[in-house]
C-alpha cells in the first residue's frame, strides 16, 4: 500500500527526486506540504489548494482532538471526508505541542499531563493517545509521539528527550494497527551530532515506513541545521522518505533538499501572507511599503499564481492597508504556490542533473529581508 521509489539522486549533493505511493495518491518529491492545523489551511479552500499544486496537507492531532473532538470526527468518517480533501494527509503526533505549550504540562516517561490552552481542562497525551487519535483522523501518514525540546539546550536534556522519544516510538509502533496508514518515526537529538546519529539508528532498527527529522527550526543557526542534515544524510535509509518537520523558509528548503530531505511543512507561508509579507523569486517583500503605492507591476513576474497573473502591487498594497480579506487570501495563495513551486522546480533540476546549478541560481537571485523603505 505504501512504496517510495527514487527516480534520481544528485551525485554532487544528496538531492533526491522520488515518488511516494499512498492510499490517496502518489506524492512526487521533493514536496512542500501546507499546514491545515484545524482541518483547514487558513484562508484557502480545498479547490484553491489544488490550484496551487498542493499534493498533501497536514492536520494537527492535538488541536483536532480538542476541537471538534474525536467523537464527531469518527462520526464524520475521518479527516478526508470531514474537510472535503481527497488527496493525501499527514497528521502530526502532538509532540510539538509538548514543546510549544510546555508551560501547560508536565512531561514524564508515561506521557504529558497537560491542560487545554482553550479552557484549562486536564488531558493526558501519550504514544497510545497519539495513535488512537491519528487512526480516527485517518491520515495517510501518522507520526510517532516524540519530545521536541528548545534550543539551546544542555546535552543531558537532549539525551533525556532522545531516550524518551525512542521509548515513545516503540510504544507508538506497538499501538498503531491501521494498515492503510503509514507510521513515521522522528529523529531527535538537538544540535548534538552523535545524539542525532544515535536517535536515527535506534529508529531505523524499528523499521518505520518513513522518518521525520524533528527539533530543528526552533531557533538554532541555519548552519547547525545544515550540519545535522549532513550528518544524517548518509545514515537515513535510502529507500524511505525523509521529512524535515516545521521548515518552510525558502533557503532552508533548497539546502535541505541538497542534504537528502524529501518533505517539508511550515506555517510560514500562510502566517506571513496574512501579515502582508510575500516570498518571491527575488526575495522577501513587505507589501505595505510606500514604494509599492504606484507600482502597477505584478508582485512576482515569474509566478503563475492568481495574484501574480491578475493583480498589481499597488492594488495589493491598497487592500492590505485597508484590511481587506482578499489581501490575506491572495498573499496566502501566492506564498503557498511559491513554496510548492520551489519544490517542483527543485525536482525538475534533480531529474535533469542540474541541482548544483539550481542552488547557485537561487542564492544569486533570492535576497532576503525588507528594505527600510518597505518597512514604512
Amino acid at each position: 500500500m505504501f512504496e517510495f521509489k527514487l527516480s534520481a539522486v544528485c551525485g554532487k549533493t544528496g538531492a533526491r527526486a522520488g515518488e511516494f505511493v499512498t492510499p490517496h495518491g502518489v506524492i512526487k518529491t521533493p514536496v512542500f506540504m501546507p499546514v491545515g492545523t484545524l482541518a483547514t489551511v487558513k484562508a484557502m479552500s480545498p479547490r484553491e489548494l489544488e490550484e496551487v499544486g498542493a499534493q498533501i496537507i497536514l492536520g494537527n492531532t492535538y488541536h483536532l482532538y480538542l476541537r471538534p473532538g474525536m467523537e464527531l470526527m469518527a462520526e464524520a468518517g475521518g479527516l478526508h471526508s470531514f474537510m472535503g480533501w481527497n488527496r493525501p494527509i499527514l497528521t502530526d503526533s502532538g509532540g510539538f505541542q509538548v514543546f510549544s505549550l510546555a508551560r501547560l504540562g508536565k512531561i514524564t516517561d508515561d506521557g504529558v499531563k497537560c491542560r487545554s490552552h482553550i479552557d484549562g481542562s486536564p488531558h493526558m497525551m501519550s504514544p497510545e493517545w497519539a495513535m488512537e487519535v491519528q487512526q480516527i483522523l485517518g491520515g495517510d501518514i501518522a507520526m510517532c509521539f516524540d519530545q521536541c525540546i528548545q534550543y539551546p539546550t544542555t546535552r543531558d536534556e537532549a539525551t533525556q528527550a532522545l531516550e524518551r522519544t525512542t521509548l515513545w516510538a516503540r510504544r507508538s509502533k506497538d499501538a498503531h494497527n491501521r494498515p492503510d496508514q503509514a507510521l513515521f518515526g522522528i529523529v531527535q537529538g538537538s544540535a548534538f551530532d552523535d545524539l542525532r546519529v544515535r536517535s536515527a539508528l535506534e529508529l531505523i532498527e524499528m523499521d518505520f515506513v518513513g522518518y521525520g527529522i524533528g527539533g530543528l527550526s526552533v531557533g538554532e543557526p541555519h548552519e547547525d541545521m545544515y550540519r545535522v542534515l549532513d550528518v544524517l544524510n548518509p545514515i537515513m535509509p535510502r529507500d524511505k522518505p525523509r521529512y524535515l518537520m516545521g521548515v518552510g523558509y525558502p533557503p532552508n528548503i533548497v539546502e535541505g533538499i541538497a542534504r537528502g530531505v524529501d518533505m517539508f511543512d511550515c506555517v510560514m507561508p500562510t502566517r506571513n501572507g496574512r501579515n502582508g509579507t510575500i516570498f518571491a523569486s527575488f526575495g522577501r517583500m513587505n507589501i505595505s511599503g510606500k514604494k509599492y503605492e504606484r507600482d502597477f507591476s505584478p508582485v512576482d513576474p515569474e509566478c503563475d499564481c492568481c495574484l501574480c497573473r491578475n493583480f498589481t502591487r499597488a492594488y495589493l498594497r491598497h487592500m492590505h492597508r485597508c484590511g481587506e480579506i482578499l489581501s490575506a487570501r491572495l498573499c496566502t495563495q501566492h506564498n503557498l504556490r511559491f513554496a510548492i513551486r520551489l519544490a517542483e522546480r527543485a525536482r525538475e533540476a534533480i531529474l535533469a542533473g542540474e541541482y548544483p546549478d539550481f542552488i547557485k541560481r537561487f542564492h544569486e537571485t533570492f535576497k532576503d529581508g525588507p528594505t527600510n523603505e518597505e518597512q514604512t
